[in-house]
């Protein structure tokens, strides 16, 4: 199992397959406690042979002459930011050589910069081989983070561990990971971490109402779940809400999707695995703060029981949909979870979503879009823009409010087709959260990389938006 430890030893003289250092705007190898200047000088003479840049994430590899590790990697650290040394960490990682079982990691990291370090070479490195029959494809690394204090490695496993389980989930073939199964592992977390678990099974939902789950998810063999997660310290003063979605395989329903774009959907339920793994870490950090999450979960499928374009539908608490695409689905699921929420009377409510296709088309691959009230909104991006995630705050203008007016319902599930659809369907979750301040995080694009790996992002599940809500509850949580 890949392990994340400290060592105060110099640098040079532990056994490992690599060592991390970094390369500074002076061609040089930053400065590091644990880093001898002997030390230094004969990595830099290689490294400055090789062109060494300080760009961050630019990696030089270079033999260990002068240490005891069989190379080091040579990264660029930039500004020496947490952002960049994170990237830099993640870009690292994957230049350490095959199968590594102790690497080294001496970059000139401070504070919450070591955590990001950490994160960088730990989710850098990671690789989902639970369906690999070779078992040579599996890695058992121990990452060492020279110097740093025993505080912040408990941080930094936290919030590692955390981000891993979201990958781990959404990575995970729908055949395994359905609307029970995924109770099921939410149960068995709870159970691990001390968070309380309660779990609607379809009969359960019918009988209070909970249509807008149940409409998506009867289409499936394999029925909905609604999961309750609650961490609530004693003397807690804040209570945040927080909602995701959990479409565990959307296929568009009858608003049949191409093939080629159902190749990712079993990443449609990440909003809800990051749900999940945000109240764990509040657990397993201990922070003084009460933290329910909500996870809307079904299996989106065309059948002679799916739901049907120009089906009207009651979510919970008694407001009608009238859905004209059941590709627009997730709304659906989280109108239900965020009416609950509310129920508890939070002070904050967050949903997190793969909700659109539109927040790619409006903001890229890397920056989600966050909307809602314009206080939580700002705090959101805020809390992002602190542990370098990007996110972007959007608006939710009036005039496509009419654009989710029905004919024949109180609400159509679909927008303006001229665009903005993102934006709309933001307006039309606002219609569930009441007078709660709320923000929206649409994640769609972020949380799943298609592309090559970048910091500490490799194919697949990203994490993406798991450090933000955490700091978010730690900056509630601190007053």
């Amino acid at each position: 199992m890949t392990s994340l430890t400290t060592t105060q030893d110099q640098v040079a003289s532990v056994e490992a397959d690599a060592i991390i250092v970094g390369w500074t705007a002076d061609d040089t190898v930053a400065a590091h406690p644990l880093l001898s200047d002997e030390a230094r000088e004969t990595i830099a003479a290689g490294a400055s042979l090789l062109d060494a840049s300080s760009k961050a994430g630019k990696v030089t590899v270079v033999p260990g002459a002068g240490t005891e590790a069989r190379r080091v990697v040579v990264v660029g650290i930039g500004s020496g930011s947490e952002g960049d040394l994170r990237i830099a960490a993640g870009e690292a990682s994957r230049q350490v050589g095959k199968k590594p079982s102790k690497v080294v990691v001496a970059l000139p990291a401070e504070g919450d910069a070591v955590i990001a370090a950490a994160q960088g070479a730990v989710l850098g490195s990671y690789a989902f081989t639970d369906y690999k029959s070779d078992e040579n494809a599996v890695t058992d690394t121990e990452w060492v983070i020279a110097g740093a204090s025993d505080e912040a490695i408990a941080r930094a496993n936290i919030l590692i561990a955390a981000a891993a389980g979201i990958r781990d989930l959404v990575n995970t073939p729908p055949l395994d990971l359905y609307p029970g199964s995924f109770a099921e592992i939410a149960e068995q977390l709870g159970a691990q971490s001390g968070v309380d678990v309660d779990v609607w099974d379809a009969q359960r939902l019918a009988n209070e109402g909970f249509g807008g789950i149940l409409a998506v998810g009867m289409g499936s063999a394999r029925l909905p779940r609604l999961v309750r997660v609650a961490y609530a310290p004693e003397g807690a003063t804040q209570k945040v809400a927080l909602v995701g979605k959990g479409i565990t395989f959307d296929t568009g329903g009858i608003s049949l999707k191409p093939s080629k774009s159902m190749e990712t959907m079993k990443s449609d339920m990440t909003g809800a695995a990051t749900v999940l793994h945000a109240v764990v870490a509040a657990a397993r950090a201990e922070l003084p703060i009460a933290v329910t999450g909500w996870l809307c979960i079904a299996e989106n499928m065309p059948s002679g029981t799916a739901q049907r374009p120009s089906d009207v539908i009651r979510i919970y608490g008694g407001q009608t949909v009238e859905v004209l695409n059941t590709d627009a689905e997730g709304r659906l699921v989280m109108a239900d979870g965020l009416v609950k929420a509310r129920e508890e009377d939070p002070d904050v409510l967050l949903d997190v979503a793969t909700l659109t296709g539109a927040q790619g088309v409006a903001l890229g691959t890397r920056t989600s879009g966050v909307m809602g009230t314009p206080e939580i909104r700002d705090e959101v991006v805020a809390r992002a823009n602190e542990v370098d995630e990007a996110m972007w705050a959007m608006p939710l203008p009036e005039h496509l409010r009419e654009s989710i007016d029905s004919k024949i319902a109180d609400l159509q599930n679909i927008g303006d087709p001229q665009g903005g659809g993102m934006l709309s369907a933001g307006i039309f979750l606002r219609e569930f959260v009441g007078e709660t301040p709320w923000a929206h995080l649409d994640i769609a694009r972020p949380s799943y990389n298609e592309g090559k790996p970048w910091a500490e992002n490799v194919a697949g599940s990203t994490g993406h938006s798991l450090r933000t809500l955490f700091r978010f509850l730690e900056a509630r949580a601190q007053g």
